[in-house]
């Protein structure tokens, strides 16, 4: 009986991949240790026995940990929303012991085990705008892919003119042991890798962007059942849905695969002529709750939410508005890149009108002043969002669908009254909709009525608030955290080598092998022989057979 105590103990602490092998030793040391004080005179048997399970045990499940992996990160957009990622991600692995030195345009400020290099000079950074400004540039997914290739080529060339970043390219036996960076739709950071001679982990802060899953991950989603990240929808359901869904991923592939061509001959760069490394493993802020079933590669992790941190005490002044509200309070917000002032003024007074005959307290993140405000709002240009969602007296969120907030609200379960304007978010609405835990609505055709009544149903409806706390549930019932997964799965490509074994077949096909070209040609021309030749044979061999 003893024994198999001890047994059940060692596996049991093996099977944990974050403990170690002391943790293990010690709770067999003191099992051994009763039996010992109740048995001395069979004391050498018995330590023989146990050293012989701790063995075999051992040899069957024991790998060796990954400690202080030296890691060189590449954070290759300005924008916050991307780098509240990246650094949550950097973060779980300085927390393992790990050191971590990061090229990034956004800092935070060094801490142990953790520098920074600052980017931010020439770099293009995308702050808060005005929202015309925004939207004309991002609102029309075929504007955005328009201007995407020659963006990220500007970010590729504010990167490798980083004189300290030069440096490491020209140190060719740099100490790290794994890249890790946010992907473009031009690939610059294969030549960092060859260089190096390093594996790399691609970081993407959205779901997968579908334009450059081929280049990503080897495959392609089927366009009749995963919808574009560029879509208006979560599933493409419909026929009309399912062809215009078809046609701007048909788009978006040839029009960033054209630019990048036309780049690399009439602007090429040195990082241009390297071989193209493929990433061991892809990290993506996504999860299943807002996401459509879909197959994925095994080297693809989910790991959306990794951003949201144990809230925190929020402002008192905010705190006493909250506590304040014997009906509960909405929180309003457009995230870090729309200034809610620069919405037109009809809007601005739609949300005014519907705000004044609600018995709910507001809070509205609005960065400019406002007049006439109501009574029951509270306007600031910053609030604590994350705080202030996990209040239990939060009736709903109202916003434009950024996936860090989608997240936040799902993991408060709070029911969402979402306006989407561009890039993934009205997909990200669509999910929760379909999750019947939300409304979408169009912000440019809102008035009054329309408003108050959407905000009344989500309020009043048991089921909208029913629904978000379900899907916080299943949000958080995983086999590991995120910020676990960032850990075992890095520490995985380090211990293997770049885990080359994760890597896809579908990266060493060609385009028009990848989809069977070839073989549907070869299939075609058989069928056309047959058609062409056997009848004709046939007949003359009829003919030939008659006449004898």
């Amino acid at each position: 009986m003893y024994l198999v105590i001890v047994y059940f103990a060692s596996r049991t602490l093996l099977h944990n991949h974050t403990n170690n092998f002391f943790q293990s030793s010690v709770i067999v040391y003191k099992c051994f240790s009763i039996k010992m004080v109740s048995n001395f005179n069979n004391y050498s048997h018995s330590f023989v026995v146990i050293v012989l399970v701790l063995f075999f045990t051992i040899s069957n499940r024991w790998i060796l940990p990954v400690e202080n992996a030296k890691i060189l990160a590449v954070e290759t957009i300005g924008c916050k929303s991307h780098w509240n990622f990246m650094s949550a991600v950097l973060r779980s692995l300085t927390n393992a012991g790990h050191s971590v030195t990061v090229f990034t345009p956004l800092t935070d400020g060094d801490r142990k085990n953790y520098t920074e290099v600052d980017l931010s000079k020439n770099f293009p950074i995308l702050m808060a705008k005005d929202m015309k400004e925004t939207l004309d540039v991002y609102a029309s997914p075929f504007t955005y892919i328009n201007m995407k290739t020659g963006l990220n080529k500007r970010y590729c060339d504010s990167v490798y003119g980083n004189q300290q970043f030069k440096g490491v390219i020209g140190n060719y036996k740099a100490d790290f042991d794994v890249i890790i960076m946010e992907p473009l739709s031009v690939d610059c950071m294969s030549y960092l890798a060859s260089t190096l001679n390093l594996p790399i982990i691609y970081v993407i802060p959205s779901p997968m962007i579908t334009y450059a899953e081929r280049m990503f991950t080897g495959h392609l989603s089927n366009p009749a059942v995963v919808s574009n990240l560029l879509s208006q929808q979560a599933v493409p359901k419909t026929f009309v849905q399912r062809t215009v869904n078809t046609a701007l991923l048909a788009y978006s592939m040839l029009k960033t695969t054209y630019d990048e061509w036309v780049l690399r001959i009439t602007n090429r760069r040195l990082y241009d002529l390297s071989p193209k490394v493929h990433p061991s493993i892809i990290f993506q802020n996504s999860h299943y709750i807002t996401e459509s079933s879909r197959p994925v590669v095994p080297s693809l992790v989910d790991i959306g939410g990794i951003h949201l941190k144990p809230s925190k005490s929020i402002p008192q002044d905010v705190l006493d508005f909250i506590e304040d509200s014997p009906h509960g309070v909405i929180y309003f917000t457009f995230g870090s890149i729309i200034q809610s002032y620069t919405l037109p003024e009809h809007i601005i007074n739609s949300f005014k009108e519907a705000f004044a005959n609600v018995p709910q307290k507001v809070l509205w993140k609005f960065e400019g002043e406002m007049k006439d405000m109501p009574n029951n709002v509270m306007i600031r240009k910053w609030f604590p969002q994350r705080d202030i969602l996990m209040h239990p007296k939060i009736k709903l969120f109202i916003s434009h669908g950024g996936i860090s907030g989608i997240y936040e609200a799902v993991d408060g379960g709070v029911p969402v009254l979402g306006f989407p304007l561009f890039f993934d978010q009205p997909r990200n609405i669509d999910n929760l909709v379909n999750a019947e835990m939300a409304i979408s609505m169009d912000l440019f055709s809102i008035n009054r009525e329309k408003l108050l009544n959407n905000i009344l149903k989500l309020i009043n409806n048991e089921k909208y608030m029913k629904n978000a706390k379900i899907a916080s549930q299943r949000f958080k019932d995983r086999p590991m955290s995120p910020e676990q997964s960032v850990v075992y799965w890095t520490e995985y490509v380090i211990r293997h080598k770049g885990a080359p074994h994760l890597k896809s077949h579908g990266h060493n096909l060609s385009w028009y092998q990848y989809f069977l070209l070839d073989v549907i040609a070869v299939i075609l021309t058989c069928i056309s022989l047959y058609a062409n030749y056997v009848p004709k044979y046939s007949h003359n061999y009829y003919i030939t057979t008659m006449t004898y």
